[in-house]
């Protein structure tokens, strides 16, 4: 990568800078609404569907996740709109196409392209990152070396391949992945382009929040009904968390804009090591969680650490159980209609589920309320995965089907949709 000490400062400046680099080579995504999704995030648990069957609004209702906490007790009543920033429909499907050109970019400028393509460029990555690196390097005809674990999701491993780089496999923590790394650099000179903790990848990642910010602008400067009342900006936004790269860079972004920022992360099997480790003042160094968010299985970069130990930069983070990831999955993807990947479904999750968040938003918001963006980060998932993590029982998959009546009896009609 190009030298830490030669990088650009971390500054929204130089997040507008990162962007005007890389806006030919990414996509602007849109930003989208859903009134439901509104309706569900504004209203109190207790007052949402408490049995494990959906409601009227098609919503599972975990209920915070909590065995001795009822829904009668999840009484935060929050006042918010959500704007969906969708990263899902970048390229690659996924926000990683920022940080991978922004960087590969810059060690272009700082080396020469002849250079950068007699060594190639080498990383790590469970998926999104690695399909990125891939458009990236065959974009500038560079050769690209990509460690993936072996669990990677196969349409993952598939996209890495298609884009023509040389995959090598791994086991799934940081440090059996960079070992790999090691030896490709031993073996061939590349140069190492990481996930996330480098402020070029940093840098690009944040370009999505300045993305964000002015869309919303845009919209309600167009539509005033799609936000709150009177509110001409965004209030705060939600991103999920994993080495940190993407929050960090949105931290870095609206630093200074007065739009407050929040981490979400899965908690299954200590993935939640962000949230943990700013309980603990100590960033956590391993991390090993099969969560169904599995581009979010890894620790926290030292860089993005410093920046969302930054209490200016980062008003907080926090998690969600499995179930609860599920259940904004399917609400995504019923009610908005968009395809992500669980990861992506995390910060909504949050914003839904998770009571201590949805107390922090009430207070701060007030009776105003909040508009609120909400970062999806990606779609590079399949329908046999979506559709492994739903398995119904028999009879409650034949009703969603059509196949059986509602007292149970299998009847064939003609009925018109």
């Amino acid at each position: 990568m190009a030298d830490i000490a030669r990088c650009p400062p971390l500054t929204r400046s130089s997040v507008q800078t990162a962007h005007k680099r890389i806006q030919s080579y990414i996509h602007r995504t849109p930003v989208v609404t859903c009134e439901t999704l509104n309706l569900l995030a504004s209203t109190p648990q207790s007052e949402r569907c408490p049995s494990s069957d959906p409601n009227i609004a098609s919503e599972p209702a975990p209920h915070d996740g909590k065995q001795n906490e009822g829904a009668s007790k999840c009484t935060a009543r929050p006042k918010v709109k959500l704007f969906f920033k969708c990263e899902n429909q970048q390229r690659i499907g996924a926000f990683k196409a920022r940080g991978a050109f922004h960087a590969l970019g810059r060690l272009i400028e700082e080396e020469g392209i002849e250079n950068v393509r007699k060594k190639g460029v080498v990383t790590h990555s469970s998926g999104n990152h690695a399909q990125a690196l891939a458009l990236a390097a065959r974009t500038h005809g560079v050769p690209a070396h990509i460690v993936m674990p072996t669990i990677s999701t196969p349409s993952k491993i598939a996209g890495t391949q298609a884009l023509g780089a040389h995959v090598l496999f791994s086991g799934s923590t940081s440090e059996e992945r960079e070992a790999v790394v090691a030896d490709v650099i031993k073996e061939t000179g590349a140069t190492l382009v990481p996930p996330y903790d480098h402020p070029d990848i940093i840098l690009g990642q944040g370009t999505q929040a300045l993305e964000l910010e002015q869309q919303v602008e845009d919209m309600l400067a167009q539509d005033p009904s799609l936000g709150i009342s009177g509110k001409k900006k965004l209030d705060a936004v939600i991103a999920p968390i994993g080495g940190g790269g993407m929050l960090g860079g949105i931290c870095v972004a609206l630093h200074g804009t007065g739009i407050k920022v929040f981490g979400a992360e899965p908690e299954f099997e200590g993935a939640n090591d962000a949230e943990l480790g700013l309980k603990q003042d100590k960033r956590i160094e391993s991390v090993k969680t099969l969560t169904i968010a599995d581009g979010l299985r890894t620790p926290v970069g030292d860089i993005p650490w410093s920046i969302i130990t930054d209490k200016q930069k980062l008003a907080g983070i926090y998690s969600v159980t499995e179930e609860q990831i599920k259940a904004a999955l399917r609400l995504i993807m019923e009610r908005a209609k968009l395809f992500v990947e669980p990861s992506a479904a995390v910060p909504l999750a949050v914003v839904l589920y998770n009571e201590e968040f949805r107390k922090v938003l009430g207070r701060e918001a007030g009776e105003e309320g909040w508009n609120l963006g909400i970062v999806l980060s990606g779609g590079n998932t399949t329908m046999e995965a979506i559709a492994k993590l739903f398995e119904a029982p028999k009879k409650t998959e034949e009703r969603a089907e059509a196949k059986v009546t509602t007292n149970g009896e299998k009847v064939a009609e003609n009925v018109a949709g």
